[in-house]
C-alpha cells in the first residue's frame, strides 16, 4: 500500500472514531465545542506522528518482551512536549481540555497504531498512518463538536449563528449529547454502508 493510500485509510476506510470505534472517552468529553475538538484531534495528532516515526525506527532495537512499555515511553515523551506547548502557547485551550491531553498516554488509538503499524512498516509509511489516523480523528471531533455546539449553544467556533429567540437544546452539551450525536452519527453510515452495498450486489 503506498504512502498516499495509508493516509486515506486513516480518514476513511479504518477512521479511528466512526470505523474502529477507538478513543470513544476524548470523542464524547471533549466535544461540547469545536475548539475543543480541533485541539485535542490536531494534538493527538501531532504524537500519533511523532511516536510512530520514533517506533518505526527503533522496531528492531526494542526486545519484544518489553515493547509495550517501551512504547509507552516514547508515547508519553511526546504527549508530555504537546502538553507544554499547550500550556505555553494556548493556556485557555490546555484548561479546558484538562486532563484529557495527559490521558493521550494511554489512548488506544496510539497504541494500537504503534503495536499495529509502526513497529511491522518504515518511517515513510509509519508517518503516514500517523497522519491519516490523525487526520480521521481530527474530522470525526470536528463532526461531533460542531453538530453539539450548534445544536446545545447556537454557536459555531463561539460566533453566534442565530438571534436571540434562539432556544438552544442544553443536552447537546451535556454528557448525554455525546453519545447521542455519536449514535446518530454510527446509525447513519451504517445505513449508508448497507444500502450501498445492496447497490453493488
Amino acid at each position: 500500500m503506498s504512502v498516499h493510500k495509508d493516509i486515506l485509510n486513516g480518514i476513511i476506510k479504518e477512521n479511528p472514531t466512526f470505523v474502529l470505534l477507538l478513543g470513544m472517552c476524548p470523542t464524547l468529553a471533549v466535544t461540547t465545542s469545536v475548539t475543543n475538538g480541533i485541539g485535542m484531534g490536531l494534538s493527538a495528532t501531532m504524537v500519533l506522528i511523532g511516536s510512530n516515526v520514533v517506533i518505526s525506527l527503533l522496531r528492531k532495537f526494542i526486545p519484544s518482551k518489553i515493547r509495550i512499555p517501551a512504547f509507552i515511553v516514547i508515547i508519553a515523551g511526546f504527549v508530555t512536549l504537546i502538553d507544554m506547548i499547550l500550556k505555553a502557547y494556548f493556556p485557555s485551550l490546555s484548561k479546558s481540555l484538562g486532563i484529557f491531553i495527559p490521558l493521550i498516554v494511554v489512548n488506544c488509538i496510539i497504541l494500537a497504531r504503534a503495536e499495529a503499524f509502526a513497529s511491522k512498516n518504515d518511517v515513510a509509511r509509519s508517518a503516514a498512518d500517523g497522519l491519516g489516523m490523525g487526520l480521521g480523528f481530527t474530522l470525526a471531533l470536528i463532526v461531533i463538536a460542531s453538530i453539539r455546539e450548534i445544536l446545545g449553544n447556537g454557536t459555531f467556533l463561539g460566533l453566534k449563528l442565530f438571534g436571540e429567540g434562539f432556544q438552544p437544546a442544553i443536552i447537546m452539551i451535556l454528557a448525554p449529547g455525546g453519545f447521542l450525536t455519536l449514535g446518530t452519527i454510527l446509525g447513519v453510515i451504517n445505513w449508508w454502508s448497507q444500502r450501498k452495498g445492496r447497490s453493488e450486489t
